[in-house]
């Protein structure tokens, strides 16, 4: 995949042939840890959101991230690019030691969406956030731990995410409050599905 720079992306990845990702709480921070040892210090993270069987985020790659580098096996991929699948490959290995099995815990590509301009950037982010919910997982955006929600809203004191980035580009309310009443609003599933997938 070819980023631009200064430019948001939504990534996600689901479970190999649709396996379940995340077994444990200790599961979904071992994800986090990887995610900021490896792809935090590349790119600013703007949301996520951790899910039994997926993973979404929302990312603002600068110029450094996506200027292609040789990699592995001499191929030309971004420092983005390859955070993303060393990510992805420490933590199937991981994963792997402790279930003795083999292979990817993750679908083959990731898919890594251009989000645009306009008012869809805010729309994606909240997507994002609303996962838990649509899902049946959570009745409450808040009461899910393992995305970027709590931080934006003021009810956690998370560091994962470059939470002024993400209020400046996103035009997001800086009080929790008003954070959380933007959230609320009805997002049409079906408008948010055509652009995301």
């Amino acid at each position: 995949m070819d980023y631009q720079a200064d430019a948001l992306y939504h990534i996600y990845n689901r479970g190999n042939n649709g396996q379940q990702l995340f077994h444990t709480p200790a599961h979904y921070h071992y994800f986090l840890a990887k995610l900021r040892q490896h792809l935090r210090p590349i790119c600013p993270i703007l949301a996520y959101c951790l899910m039994p069987n997926h993973f979404h985020l929302l990312v603002f790659p600068g110029s450094v991230a996506v200027v292609p580098a040789i990699g592995k096996g001499g191929a030309l991929r971004s420092p983005l690019a390859s955070g993303l699948g060393t990510v992805l490959s420490s933590f199937s290995q991981g994963m792997n030691q402790q279930f003795g099995r083999t292979g990817s815990w993750f679908q083959r590509r990731t898919k890594a969406k251009l989000v645009g301009a306009g008012e869809y950037p805010a729309t994606c982010f909240h997507y994002i956030h609303q996962n838990p919910v649509r899902a049946g997982l959570v009745h409450e955006l808040a009461a899910w731990p393992y995305s970027s929600f709590p931080d934006y809203a003021g009810l956690r004191q998370g560091t994962m995410c470059d939470q002024k980035l993400g209020r400046e580009l996103l035009d997001l309310p800086a009080d929790g409050k008003h954070f959380l009443t933007e959230s609320a609003q009805l997002i049409d599933p079906d408008r948010v599905h055509q652009r995301l997938y």
